[in-house]
């Protein structure tokens, strides 16, 4: 399944938003508004014995291709635990991706656990559009569980128009980013976007309205 559509491929070129290795620019006292529809949704339950709040240090790049956003997800990724990570190119050959993308995010959780070592990363499918509680619940124990302990989390997300995060075009977008932190007291996560739409590159997201993102795909945690 294609990434990124076709559309989408020739508005960062001609925006040059398809460029070499840059500096991310983190949006760090703003949360993106969520739609309202995700607002009423209830919390996840609390995980006990973690840090209130926990971000990673990573190396950003946006993504040199229109789909490559599952290799630049998945270097940012390994960046949080290894200061030397392979290139994209490296990247895109494992997983393999291709000119459609990547297909399956059990790829990403091979090649993390290739250049991480350990076998940490487990594939979490999240079938269910919208997710259950337990997805949800699920879903943020490994956010804070994986943060705390110094690895990124790669989600692979399906935007409908209606449900999007900053600067994205208004129709579906299929892609992959990184989940670099969160924030218990008003339970926000970290995104490392490699799309670089609109030049949001790390923003934070509500964790309800990530929850809403990921369904019908899935996380490598």
């Amino acid at each position: 399944m294609r990434r990124l559509r076709t559309a989408v491929v020739a508005a960062l070129a001609v925006s040059a938003l398809i460029t070499a290795p840059a500096m991310a620019v983190a949006q760090e006292d703003h949360v993106v508004p969520a739609p309202d529809f995700v607002k009423s949704m209830p919390a996840p339950a609390r995980v006990e014995g973690v840090r209130a709040a926990a971000e990673l240090n990573i190396q950003y790049q946006i993504q040199e291709t229109g789909y490559w956003c599952g290799p630049a997800a998945t270097r940012i990724a390994i960046s949080a635990k290894n200061g030397n990570p392979p290139s994209q190119q490296q990247l895109a050959n494992e997983l393999p991706t291709s000119t459609n993308g990547t297909d399956w995010i059990g790829q990403v959780t091979r090649v993390l656990n290739n250049h991480i070592g350990g076998g940490w990363y487990e594939t979490k499918e999240m079938p269910n559009d919208p997710p259950t509680q337990a997805q949800r619940d699920l879903l943020w124990r490994d956010i804070v569980l994986d943060v705390d302990k110094g690895y990124a989390i790669v989600a692979n997300i399906v935007a409908p128009a209606n449900n999007h995060p900053p600067g994205y075009p208004n129709y579906t977008i299929y892609h992959y980013f990184t989940i670099i932190g969160y924030n218990s007291d008003n339970m926000t996560v970290k995104i490392a976007d490699p799309a670089n739409f609109g030049g949001n590159q790390i923003y934070w997201l509500t964790f309800n309205q990530l929850a809403t993102l990921i369904p019908p795909k899935g996380y490598s945690a």
